[in-house]
């Protein structure tokens, strides 16, 4: 297996970036996170994932080895594959990822384009484990925004704003400080709303 590739920055993309080493070019499939952090000088290393298909083998790049690493796990997950991984990797950064899952909010893996519910709860179920023990996130400091969110959200909804907006603003609240207390919720959201 290709573990890193190191070379020439040849060409770069939103959605592939293509390497030049040892006069063979390969081109490697990324996501707007790895896009937006590739250096524009020539020398490059991003780490790589190889699928392998019965009519294709297609070579993912990767800044850093956690989004390899999350990658990996979101594709270890029935239903979930390179494409829709790479898209949720696109879409969020792999500590909202990670947030997301072990907070068990279900909303932001389905916000994701191509995951429905089902697809969403067993992301959930099937991750939430590995996330806590790899990435050594306090489960119980969820549990404390999460209450807090809930609280923000309710008096939001009334005070007549909509639920999945006002969910979405408190998401990136509480990923700037997860102990956010209820008022400060409110505040904060009310300003971006």
């Amino acid at each position: 297996m290709i573990t890193h590739i190191r070379g020439k920055l040849v060409e770069k993309n939103p959605t592939y970036a293509i390497i030049e080493t040892s006069g063979i070019g390969y081109i490697l499939h990324i996501s707007l996170n790895t896009f937006s952090l590739l250096p524009n000088d020539e020398a490059v290393i991003l780490f790589t994932h190889l699928a392998v298909k019965e009519d294709s083998h297609t070579l993912y790049g990767f800044i850093n080895k956690i989004e390899r690493e999350i990658f990996r796990l979101l594709i270890s997950v029935s239903g979930v594959g390179p494409s829709i991984a790479r898209t949720m990797l696109s879409s969020m950064t792999t500590d909202e990822i990670q947030q997301a899952i072990a907070s068990g909010n279900v909303g932001v893996i389905q916000s994701v384009k191509g995951i429905g519910a089902k697809t969403a709860q067993r992301v959930l179920i099937d991750l939430k484990d590995k996330i806590l023990k790899s990435y050594a996130i306090d489960e119980d400091s969820f549990v404390e925004s999460n209450t807090n969110k809930n609280e923000a959200l309710s008096a939001l909804e009334v005070l007549g704003f909509v639920r999945k907006q006002s969910e979405k603003i408190l998401d990136k609240i509480l990923l700037e400080n997860k102990t956010e207390s209820v008022e400060n919720l409110i505040k904060k959201a009310l300003k971006n709303l």
